[in-house]
């Protein structure tokens, strides 16, 4: 590699990922695989590490109540943890089905029940 390709390779990482943040609408069947799921896979990770942001300062302000407090803030974290899960489960099956048909370039009458059922899903 030459150090032109080593100092444009972290400005095109975060070009990616502030793109990411910022959300673009682009054609994920054309181009290249590994941005697609880096573009796609940000605003999750962010999402997740927001999510146990809240949880510990949660934890933190509760904290001054008691220790009952704390245990029924962790019970309850566990809990939304488990129904995250499953809508998630059910959310990423079912985009995986529309993003099959849109790739296969399926007309939009054809994919309407799975978008019901994305929405549902979701």
């Amino acid at each position: 590699m030459t150090t032109a390709a080593t100092a444009t390779a972290p400005q095109k990482f975060w070009a990616s990922v502030w793109e990411a943040i910022q959300g673009s609408g682009q054609d994920f069947t054309t181009g290249h695989l590994n941005r697609a799921i880096l573009l796609l896979a940000i605003p999750m990770v962010l999402e997740m590490v927001l999510e146990s942001l809240f949880a510990v300062v949660d934890v933190f302000w509760v904290g001054r109540i008691g220790a009952d407090a704390v245990a029924t803030v962790g019970l309850t974290e566990s809990l939304l943890t488990l129904v995250f899960a499953v809508a998630m489960g059910l959310s990423l099956s079912t985009t995986a089905m529309v993003a099959r048909r849109i790739g296969e370039r399926i007309r939009r009458e054809q994919q309407l029940p799975l978008y019901r059922r994305w929405l549902w899903g979701s």
